[in-house]
């Protein structure tokens, strides 16, 4: 089954559950600060390992110690609940990367 888009509603529903998460035109994104760039690094690592996973894949940016992505389903140009549970997986390793 395709994936559906998520109206404004049900986007901004689930961005009140995400902190630091938010609606850049058809995407979602968020910024992650970390001790070092080694620490981001490892992040980007785990990041991709759960793309693969999810076999869904974000614009995601290394920094120095700053680690940012985009989010959407490209194949409807804009955002679906595949968004949000890559969203929550990554929230789930910044906490054990002590990202900020």
């Amino acid at each position: 089954m395709a994936a559906e888009p998520l109206s404004q509603k049900e986007i901004e529903d689930r961005l009140s559950e995400l902190p630091g998460w938010s609606r850049d035109g058809d995407r979602i994104a968020r910024s992650y600060r970390l001790a070092s760039h080694f620490a981001a690094t490892a992040m980007v690592v785990h990041i991709a390992q759960v793309q693969e996973e999810l076999d869904h894949h974000s614009d995601l940016t290394l920094g120095y110690n700053k680690v940012s992505l985009t989010v959407n389903t490209h194949t409807v140009g804009g955002v679906t609940e595949k968004d949000f549970t890559l969203a929550r997986r990554i929230e789930t390793l910044a906490a054990v990367h002590g990202a900020q």
